[in-house]
């Protein structure tokens, strides 16, 4: 699979390469001086373009190269076992204020006992032992 993607690299660097050469190569639009100042204005924008040169036939074929290689080296490309993140070592990654704050717990209590709304009585008093 690795033969695969450098395969897959070098054709995509050659397409990238000559891309840059083929689109350099290309002559505007009316790029004459009277375009300059105002004038040629019988070139419309979506007018008539006359037949396609070599040049751009080579664009859109090399256009179209360069997207295949690019979504085929999001498909072959060999797999890492996480991402970026998950290399970097744990004493370089310095932890948020937040994380290194003691952590703050309730006490835990014993639920209290339902409240009644009537007036609490006293207990009545024991009868010691000696009142007998």
């Amino acid at each position: 699979m690795t033969i695969l993607f450098y395969l897959i690299v070098v054709l995509h660097v050659m397409a990238c390469v000559f891309l840059i050469a083929v689109v350099l190569l290309q002559q505007g639009k009316g790029q004459d001086l009277a375009s300059a100042f105002g004038g040629g204005g019988t070139q419309t924008a979506f007018g008539p373009r006359g037949s396609a040169t070599v040049l751009s036939r080579a664009t859109a074929i090399l256009a179209g190269l360069f997207m295949v290689t690019s979504l085929a080296l999001t498909i072959v490309r060999p797999r890492v076992g996480g991402g970026v993140l998950d290399q970097v070592p744990e004493a370089v990654a310095s932890p948020s204020p937040a994380a290194t704050a003691a952590p703050v717990t309730a006490p835990v209590t014993a639920p209290a006992a339902p409240q009644s709304s009537l007036p609490a009585e006293a207990p009545a008093a024991a009868p010691s032992p000696a009142a007998k």
